[in-house]
């Protein structure tokens, strides 16, 4: 019975604790800073939009909404001024560097009519290879710095405790 009081007061507790920040204030979503959505995942998104049949302002809206923070705010931006009649820069005037690829990509869809699932799925292709090209590169010097460490720790420890105790008793073996 007091497991179960104590469940229920920790219960209560924890999202009245939960919510707030140092010093008992509240946290505030919208100026909390919010981890970046990566731009591929921001593709692969509006892939699945368009690919739902949403026109291409309001998936940048919905997207833009979904994903929040400083990158969310300019894709809904750039949606919300294209329903509304902007060009193509003029909407995606205030967007971070980031989003570039985004733009470009999505450009020959709004102003020439291409379908933009493909160009958004080679996009973000184009980028999963650039990615993987860069992690494999990091891991093969990640290889070469760990030689020097390595040979110091492992070569010693290999003579203290492999060749040493070999070598004793093969000189008790010829002087004893």
């Amino acid at each position: 019975m007091r497991l179960l009081l104590v469940a229920a007061a920790v219960g209560a507790v924890v999202p009245w604790t939960g919510r707030r920040g140092r010093g008992g204030r509240r946290r505030d979503p919208v100026t909390e800073p919010v981890a970046e959505t990566d731009v591929v995942l921001v593709l692969d998104l509006l892939d699945v939009a368009v690919a739902s049949g949403v026109a291409l302002p309001r998936a940048l809206t919905v997207v833009g909404a979904a994903i929040g923070g400083r990158h969310g705010r300019a894709l809904a931006a750039a949606g919300g001024a294209l329903l509304v009649g902007a060009s193509w820069r003029t909407a995606w005037a205030g967007a971070p560097a980031e989003l570039a690829a985004v733009a470009e990509t999505l450009a020959p869809s709004w102003t020439a009519g291409a379908a933009p699932g493909p160009a958004l799925r080679a996009c973000a292709e184009q980028r999963r290879r650039g990615r993987r090209a860069q992690l494999r590169s990091a891991a093969g010097a990640l290889g070469v710095r760990l030689v020097l460490p390595l040979g110091l720790c492992f070569l010693p420890a290999f003579l203290l405790v492999g060749l040493v105790p070999m070598m004793v008793g093969l000189a008790r073996g010829l002087f004893g």
